[in-house]
């Protein structure tokens, strides 16, 4: 007997009570700060300043070149991740011994915050105290991991270090759904590895890939906390993420409303790439 439809919304009213009161309230909240001129340091009501936060932002250089640092830290870390993790995916689905042992150590640095293994990596690559430079400065090498032009690229090998077993993991099970016929096929016919690999493997790991990718630039797109730990945006501003620009804006300069607005013009950037990444998927599914 199927159950009634007042009790199936009795099931489900407790899920979206819990729902709205933890992402509907902050959420609503949030969309009133950006259309106010609210501050931390104002003790009395906000007033209603309509689009000028958002009209601001759209005209903020700071906020834009946060944006782009972003997006070069999100393009190198996740490219490197999934070069990384599609190699050693491909590598442990033809492991035959230990495999558990493997992948439990291997999955390890997901398992640790993000703010501990920025203050690990802030003190062994520190220049003046760190391990890593003290070994390279042994056999003739200065190298300053934090310096000028390299400071963006140490935060995005950091978030490679932590974040390529989560590719890992998301590669090799769908490298271990796909069927084996085709691949069986094309070796029959002489292909040779990378051609199977470039022409068999991919093309059937394309959903999985679009998915892997699109999770690990969102979460990327998120960066604070390696940034608050060992930079604090510095060199100047190159190391200036949006999380960061938004958490100074808001909560060192105080002015909430103005990194309300902010945050919603991310959101909505984050959902047109949600939307046009599963529209692209299901386009290819249906050829």
């Amino acid at each position: 007997m199927m159950p009634s439809l007042r009790f199936q919304h009795g099931m489900v009213a407790p899920l979206a009570a819990l729902f709205v009161g933890v992402v509907g309230f902050p959420l609503g909240y949030a969309a009133y700060l950006s259309v106010t001129d609210y501050k931390l340091t104002d003790r009395g009501a906000p007033n209603l300043v309509g689009a000028d936060n958002y009209v601001a932002a759209f005209s903020d250089g700071a906020f834009w070149g946060a944006f782009g640092t972003t997006a070069l830290y999100v393009l190198v870390a996740v490219g490197l991740e999934l070069v990384i993790g599609l190699a050693i995916a491909l590598a442990l689905q033809k492991q035959r011994w230990a495999k558990d042992l493997t992948r439990s150590m291997l999955l390890a640095p997901m398992f640790i915050t993000p703010i501990a293994v920025g203050l690990t990596f802030r003190f062994l690559l520190n220049d003046q105290l760190g391990a890593i430079p003290a070994m390279l400065d042994a056999i003739g090498v200065e190298y300053d991991f934090f310096g000028p032009g390299r400071a963006l690229f140490t935060l995005a090998f950091i978030d490679v270090w932590q974040w390529t077993p989560f590719m890992v993991l998301l590669l090799l099970a769908g490298l271990e759904s796909i069927p084996k016929e085709p691949l069986d096929a094309a070796r029959l016919d002489g292909a040779s590895g990378l051609y199977v690999l470039r022409r068999v493997t991919l093309p059937l790991l394309a959903p999985v890939l679009v998915v892997a990718i699109l999770l690990r630039c969102l979460d990327a797109m998120k960066v604070f906390e390696y940034v608050f730990a060992t930079t604090r945006g510095g060199p100047g501003t190159e190391t200036e993420t949006l999380q960061y620009f938004i958490y100074q804006t808001g909560i060192q300069f105080f002015r909430l409303g103005s990194a309300s607005s902010m945050a919603f013009i991310v959101l909505v950037v984050v959902l047109a790439v949600i939307v046009i990444a599963f529209r692209r998927m299901e386009r290819t599914k249906s050829r």
